[in-house]
Protein backbone atom coordinates (compact mmCIF):
# COMPACT_ATOMS: atom_id res chain seq x y z
CA UNK A 1 0.00 0.00 0.00
CA UNK A 2 1.48 3.56 -0.67
CA UNK A 3 2.15 5.88 2.03
CA UNK A 4 1.73 9.51 0.77
CA UNK A 5 2.66 12.46 3.40
CA UNK A 6 2.25 15.88 1.77
CA UNK A 7 4.09 18.25 4.64
CA UNK A 8 4.00 22.71 4.37
CA UNK A 9 6.91 24.08 4.94
CA UNK A 10 7.96 27.43 4.97
CA UNK A 11 11.60 27.86 5.07
CA UNK A 12 14.51 28.80 3.32
CA UNK A 13 11.86 29.62 0.63
CA UNK A 14 10.54 26.37 -0.11
CA UNK A 15 7.00 26.11 -0.15
CA UNK A 16 6.09 22.56 -0.15
CA UNK A 17 8.60 19.50 0.16
CA UNK A 18 7.23 15.79 0.35
CA UNK A 19 8.30 12.52 1.52
CA UNK A 20 7.15 9.47 0.31
CA UNK A 21 7.34 6.08 1.43
CA UNK A 22 6.56 2.98 -0.18
CA UNK A 23 5.38 1.85 -4.11
CA UNK A 24 3.27 3.83 -5.82
CA UNK A 25 1.40 0.60 -7.55
CA UNK A 26 0.63 2.07 -10.31
CA UNK A 27 -1.48 5.01 -9.22
CA UNK A 28 -1.86 8.38 -11.06
CA UNK A 29 -0.42 11.47 -9.78
CA UNK A 30 -0.72 15.25 -10.73
CA UNK A 31 1.64 17.73 -10.02
CA UNK A 32 0.30 21.64 -9.80
CA UNK A 33 1.48 24.50 -10.94
CA UNK A 34 2.67 27.78 -9.40
CA UNK A 35 -0.03 28.83 -7.92
CA UNK A 36 -1.17 25.59 -6.37
CA UNK A 37 -3.80 23.53 -6.40
CA UNK A 38 -6.72 25.87 -4.69
CA UNK A 39 -5.96 28.84 -7.06
CA UNK A 40 -9.79 28.61 -8.23
CA UNK A 41 -8.54 28.69 -11.67
CA UNK A 42 -6.41 26.08 -13.97
CA UNK A 43 -4.52 24.26 -10.80
CA UNK A 44 -7.99 24.03 -8.93
CA UNK A 45 -9.98 22.49 -12.12
CA UNK A 46 -7.56 19.51 -12.55
CA UNK A 47 -7.45 18.80 -8.67
CA UNK A 48 -11.30 18.24 -9.01
CA UNK A 49 -10.91 16.08 -11.92
CA UNK A 50 -8.13 13.89 -9.61
CA UNK A 51 -10.92 14.15 -6.84
CA UNK A 52 -13.76 12.61 -9.29
CA UNK A 53 -11.56 10.03 -9.98
CA UNK A 54 -10.72 9.13 -6.54
CA UNK A 55 -14.26 9.42 -5.25
CA UNK A 56 -15.26 7.52 -7.98
CA UNK A 57 -13.01 4.31 -7.88
CA UNK A 58 -12.25 4.88 -4.51
CA UNK A 59 -8.47 5.06 -5.68
CA UNK A 60 -5.73 7.45 -4.43
CA UNK A 61 -3.60 9.55 -6.18
CA UNK A 62 -0.19 11.47 -5.65
CA UNK A 63 -0.12 15.16 -5.66
CA UNK A 64 2.53 17.62 -5.13
CA UNK A 65 2.89 21.75 -5.78
CA UNK A 66 5.92 22.82 -6.64
CA UNK A 67 7.25 26.40 -5.25
CA UNK A 68 10.22 26.86 -8.20
CA UNK A 69 11.05 25.87 -11.54
CA UNK A 70 13.42 23.54 -10.27
CA UNK A 71 10.69 21.31 -8.94
CA UNK A 72 9.48 20.80 -12.51
CA UNK A 73 12.30 18.39 -13.01
CA UNK A 74 12.69 17.42 -10.07
CA UNK A 75 8.95 16.64 -8.84
CA UNK A 76 8.28 14.57 -12.21
CA UNK A 77 11.16 12.17 -11.70
CA UNK A 78 10.80 11.58 -8.89
CA UNK A 79 6.93 10.61 -9.25
CA UNK A 80 8.39 8.36 -12.33
CA UNK A 81 10.69 6.55 -10.34
CA UNK A 82 8.14 5.34 -7.73
CA UNK A 83 5.97 3.98 -10.26
CA UNK A 84 3.35 6.59 -10.99
CA UNK A 85 0.89 6.80 -13.79
CA UNK A 86 0.15 8.86 -15.82
CA UNK A 87 1.38 11.85 -14.54
CA UNK A 88 -0.47 14.87 -15.35
CA UNK A 89 1.33 18.48 -15.20
CA UNK A 90 -1.35 21.01 -15.45
CA UNK A 91 0.87 23.88 -17.39
CA UNK A 92 2.72 24.80 -20.43
CA UNK A 93 5.29 25.72 -18.17
CA UNK A 94 6.05 21.77 -17.72
CA UNK A 95 6.77 21.57 -21.60
CA UNK A 96 10.63 21.47 -21.30
CA UNK A 97 10.44 19.20 -18.40
CA UNK A 98 8.95 16.42 -19.80
CA UNK A 99 10.82 16.46 -22.73
CA UNK A 100 14.01 15.74 -20.76
CA UNK A 101 12.26 13.14 -18.02
CA UNK A 102 9.64 11.11 -19.98
CA UNK A 103 12.15 9.57 -22.58
CA UNK A 104 14.28 8.69 -19.20
CA UNK A 105 10.49 6.74 -18.24
CA UNK A 106 9.57 5.23 -21.62
CA UNK A 107 6.91 2.91 -19.67
CA UNK A 108 5.55 5.79 -17.50
CA UNK A 109 2.70 7.83 -19.30
CA UNK A 110 2.65 11.77 -18.98
CA UNK A 111 -0.02 14.37 -19.62
CA UNK A 112 0.60 17.46 -19.94
CA UNK A 113 -2.63 20.13 -20.85
CA UNK A 114 -2.60 23.41 -22.49
CA UNK A 115 0.80 22.48 -24.53
CA UNK A 116 2.04 19.86 -26.84
CA UNK A 117 4.99 17.66 -26.45
CA UNK A 118 5.18 15.09 -28.83
CA UNK A 119 6.70 11.97 -27.30
CA UNK A 120 5.68 8.36 -27.80
CA UNK A 121 4.57 8.56 -23.49
CA UNK A 122 3.08 11.58 -23.82
CA UNK A 123 -0.71 12.73 -24.02
CA UNK A 124 -0.91 16.50 -25.09
CA UNK A 125 -4.68 17.99 -24.36
CA UNK A 126 -5.27 21.46 -25.93
CA UNK A 127 -8.42 23.72 -25.62
CA UNK A 128 -9.93 25.70 -28.40
CA UNK A 129 -10.12 28.39 -25.80
CA UNK A 130 -11.68 31.05 -28.48
CA UNK A 131 -14.24 29.22 -28.63
CA UNK A 132 -15.48 29.73 -25.29
CA UNK A 133 -14.07 33.22 -25.35
CA UNK A 134 -16.40 33.83 -27.81
CA UNK A 135 -19.31 32.82 -25.95
CA UNK A 136 -18.23 35.56 -22.84
CA UNK A 137 -17.51 37.90 -25.12
CA UNK A 138 -21.35 38.08 -26.60
CA UNK A 139 -22.08 38.16 -22.41
CA UNK A 140 -20.67 40.69 -21.83
CA UNK A 141 -21.18 43.42 -25.06
CA UNK A 142 -24.87 42.66 -23.95
CA UNK A 143 -24.00 42.95 -20.59
CA UNK A 144 -22.58 46.73 -21.41
CA UNK A 145 -24.27 50.01 -20.66
CA UNK A 146 -21.47 51.85 -21.69
CA UNK A 147 -20.54 50.20 -24.36
CA UNK A 148 -16.50 49.60 -23.39
CA UNK A 149 -15.46 46.69 -22.18
CA UNK A 150 -12.33 44.58 -20.70
CA UNK A 151 -9.70 41.35 -21.16
CA UNK A 152 -6.65 41.19 -19.03
CA UNK A 153 -4.93 38.36 -19.97
CA UNK A 154 -1.28 37.79 -17.40
CA UNK A 155 1.37 38.91 -20.28
CA UNK A 156 1.46 38.91 -23.69
CA UNK A 157 1.50 35.29 -24.26
CA UNK A 158 0.09 33.83 -27.61
CA UNK A 159 -2.61 31.04 -25.57
CA UNK A 160 -3.68 34.42 -23.72
CA UNK A 161 -3.98 36.45 -27.26
CA UNK A 162 -6.29 33.20 -27.81
CA UNK A 163 -8.32 33.95 -25.07
CA UNK A 164 -8.82 37.95 -25.68
CA UNK A 165 -9.22 37.72 -29.70
CA UNK A 166 -11.90 35.29 -29.31
CA UNK A 167 -13.56 37.17 -26.92
CA UNK A 168 -13.29 40.72 -29.41
CA UNK A 169 -14.86 38.35 -31.36
CA UNK A 170 -18.05 37.77 -29.55
CA UNK A 171 -18.59 40.99 -28.18
CA UNK A 172 -18.25 42.60 -31.84
CA UNK A 173 -20.26 40.46 -33.16
CA UNK A 174 -23.16 41.59 -30.72
CA UNK A 175 -22.32 45.17 -31.25
CA UNK A 176 -19.83 46.34 -34.17
CA UNK A 177 -18.81 49.38 -32.69
CA UNK A 178 -17.98 48.10 -28.78
CA UNK A 179 -14.85 49.01 -27.69
CA UNK A 180 -12.49 46.60 -25.57
CA UNK A 181 -9.57 47.34 -23.88
CA UNK A 182 -6.98 44.88 -23.75
CA UNK A 183 -3.93 45.52 -20.63
CA UNK A 184 -1.82 43.22 -19.42
CA UNK A 185 -0.87 42.68 -15.54
CA UNK A 186 2.79 42.03 -16.17
CA UNK A 187 5.63 40.68 -19.09
CA UNK A 188 6.52 37.20 -17.62
CA UNK A 189 4.85 33.81 -15.98
CA UNK A 190 5.01 35.72 -12.72
CA UNK A 191 2.15 37.67 -13.43
CA UNK A 192 0.08 34.66 -13.22
CA UNK A 193 0.23 35.24 -9.05
CA UNK A 194 0.47 38.96 -9.07
CA UNK A 195 -2.55 40.09 -7.95
CA UNK A 196 -2.00 43.38 -6.47
CA UNK A 197 -1.50 44.39 -10.10
CA UNK A 198 -4.39 42.63 -11.39
CA UNK A 199 -6.65 44.70 -8.96
CA UNK A 200 -4.79 47.68 -10.20
CA UNK A 201 -4.87 47.07 -14.26
CA UNK A 202 -8.37 46.33 -13.67
CA UNK A 203 -9.11 49.46 -12.00
CA UNK A 204 -7.82 51.43 -14.54
CA UNK A 205 -9.83 50.02 -17.08
CA UNK A 206 -12.59 50.21 -15.31
CA UNK A 207 -11.92 54.29 -14.63
CA UNK A 208 -11.62 54.15 -18.46
CA UNK A 209 -15.19 53.09 -18.84
CA UNK A 210 -15.57 49.26 -18.53
CA UNK A 211 -18.14 47.57 -16.66
CA UNK A 212 -17.68 44.04 -18.26
CA UNK A 213 -13.63 42.89 -17.22
CA UNK A 214 -12.77 39.42 -18.51
CA UNK A 215 -9.71 37.92 -16.37
CA UNK A 216 -7.13 35.36 -18.00
CA UNK A 217 -4.17 35.35 -15.40
CA UNK A 218 -5.21 32.65 -13.83
CA UNK A 219 -4.80 33.06 -10.11
CA UNK A 220 -3.56 36.76 -10.64
CA UNK A 221 -7.58 37.14 -11.44
CA UNK A 222 -8.91 37.25 -8.43
CA UNK A 223 -8.18 40.70 -7.99
CA UNK A 224 -9.42 41.49 -11.04
CA UNK A 225 -12.87 39.93 -9.97
CA UNK A 226 -12.23 41.52 -6.62
CA UNK A 227 -11.47 45.33 -7.97
CA UNK A 228 -15.34 44.98 -10.68
CA UNK A 229 -17.13 43.74 -8.08
CA UNK A 230 -15.64 46.78 -5.34
CA UNK A 231 -16.79 48.89 -8.13
CA UNK A 232 -20.11 47.78 -8.46
CA UNK A 233 -19.44 45.93 -12.13
CA UNK A 234 -18.56 42.92 -13.68
CA UNK A 235 -16.03 40.45 -14.17
CA UNK A 236 -15.81 36.98 -15.88
CA UNK A 237 -14.00 34.34 -14.39
CA UNK A 238 -11.51 31.73 -16.20
CA UNK A 239 -10.41 28.06 -16.16
CA UNK A 240 -12.83 27.05 -13.64
CA UNK A 241 -16.30 27.82 -12.56
CA UNK A 242 -15.83 31.18 -10.70
CA UNK A 243 -19.63 32.67 -10.46
CA UNK A 244 -19.33 32.02 -6.82
CA UNK A 245 -16.39 33.84 -5.90
CA UNK A 246 -18.45 37.01 -6.27
CA UNK A 247 -22.04 36.64 -7.06
CA UNK A 248 -23.76 38.98 -8.91
CA UNK A 249 -21.06 40.58 -10.01
CA UNK A 250 -19.07 37.33 -11.88
CA UNK A 251 -20.77 37.62 -14.97
CA UNK A 252 -20.11 34.05 -16.08
CA UNK A 253 -16.94 31.97 -16.06
CA UNK A 254 -14.79 30.46 -19.65
CA UNK A 255 -14.54 27.06 -18.54
CA UNK A 256 -11.89 25.08 -19.31
CA UNK A 257 -12.60 20.88 -19.16
CA UNK A 258 -9.36 20.90 -17.19
CA UNK A 259 -11.26 18.45 -14.56
CA UNK A 260 -12.46 16.08 -17.59
CA UNK A 261 -8.90 16.12 -19.37
CA UNK A 262 -7.61 14.93 -15.75
CA UNK A 263 -10.16 12.32 -14.89
CA UNK A 264 -10.10 11.10 -18.60
CA UNK A 265 -6.59 10.49 -18.15
CA UNK A 266 -6.48 8.95 -15.11
CA UNK A 267 -9.29 6.38 -16.14
CA UNK A 268 -7.46 5.56 -18.99
CA UNK A 269 -4.98 4.68 -17.14
CA UNK A 270 -6.93 2.57 -14.49
CA UNK A 271 -8.80 1.09 -17.83
CA UNK A 272 -5.71 0.22 -19.75
CA UNK A 273 -7.04 2.65 -22.65
CA UNK A 274 -4.14 5.33 -22.32
CA UNK A 275 -2.95 6.84 -25.59
CA UNK A 276 -0.57 8.81 -26.18
CA UNK A 277 -0.70 12.10 -29.00
CA UNK A 278 -2.80 15.17 -29.18
CA UNK A 279 -6.19 15.39 -28.11
CA UNK A 280 -8.07 18.99 -28.42
CA UNK A 281 -10.94 20.09 -26.82
CA UNK A 282 -13.41 22.76 -27.79
CA UNK A 283 -17.23 22.83 -27.76
CA UNK A 284 -18.46 20.24 -29.77
CA UNK A 285 -16.61 18.15 -27.44
CA UNK A 286 -17.68 20.15 -24.27
CA UNK A 287 -14.03 20.97 -23.80
CA UNK A 288 -15.15 24.89 -22.97
CA UNK A 289 -17.75 26.92 -22.48
CA UNK A 290 -19.63 29.76 -20.27
CA UNK A 291 -20.84 29.06 -17.03
CA UNK A 292 -24.22 29.21 -16.13
CA UNK A 293 -25.78 28.31 -12.35
CA UNK A 294 -27.46 29.80 -9.33
CA UNK A 295 -24.53 32.33 -9.13
CA UNK A 296 -25.40 34.00 -11.89
CA UNK A 297 -28.73 33.51 -12.62
CA UNK A 298 -30.14 36.92 -12.05
CA UNK A 299 -27.21 38.55 -14.44
CA UNK A 300 -27.89 36.50 -17.25
CA UNK A 301 -31.42 37.54 -19.43
CA UNK A 302 -33.18 34.64 -22.06
CA UNK A 303 -32.20 36.84 -24.59
CA UNK A 304 -28.54 36.34 -23.52
CA UNK A 305 -28.68 32.58 -23.32
CA UNK A 306 -30.36 32.66 -26.69
CA UNK A 307 -27.31 34.26 -28.12
CA UNK A 308 -24.92 32.02 -26.10
CA UNK A 309 -26.80 29.06 -27.66
CA UNK A 310 -27.00 29.93 -31.38
CA UNK A 311 -23.42 30.86 -31.13
CA UNK A 312 -22.77 27.83 -29.64
CA UNK A 313 -24.47 25.26 -32.19
CA UNK A 314 -23.12 27.43 -34.91
CA UNK A 315 -19.51 27.02 -34.12
CA UNK A 316 -20.05 23.06 -33.12
CA UNK A 317 -21.35 23.27 -36.73
CA UNK A 318 -18.70 24.88 -38.68
CA UNK A 319 -21.29 27.20 -39.52
CA UNK A 320 -19.14 30.01 -37.53
CA UNK A 321 -15.56 29.53 -37.06
CA UNK A 322 -13.93 31.50 -34.70
CA UNK A 323 -10.62 33.13 -35.46
CA UNK A 324 -7.45 31.20 -33.56
CA UNK A 325 -4.45 33.38 -32.60
CA UNK A 326 -1.67 30.66 -32.13
CA UNK A 327 -2.41 29.69 -36.17
CA UNK A 328 -2.58 34.01 -37.06
CA UNK A 329 -1.71 36.61 -35.39
CA UNK A 330 -3.53 38.80 -37.07
CA UNK A 331 -7.15 39.24 -34.81
CA UNK A 332 -9.70 40.06 -37.14
CA UNK A 333 -11.09 42.58 -34.51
Amino acid sequence: MKLTTLTKAIAGGVALSAVLTGTALADPAIIYDGGGKFDASFNEAAYNGAEKYKAETGGAYGELEISSDAQREQFLRQFAERGYSPIVTPGFNFVTALQTVAPEFPDTHFVILDAVVDLPNVRSVTFKEQEGSYLVGILAAMKSESGTIGVIPAFNLDLLEAFACGFKQGAVSVNPDIKVLETYIGAGFEAFNDKPKAVEVAKSQLDQGADVVYQVAGGAGAGVLQAAADAGKFSIGVDSNQNHLYPGSVLTSMVKRVDVATYNAFMDEKNGTFTPGLITLGLAEDGVAAAFDDNNASLITPEMTAAVDKASADIKSGALVVHDFRTDKACPV
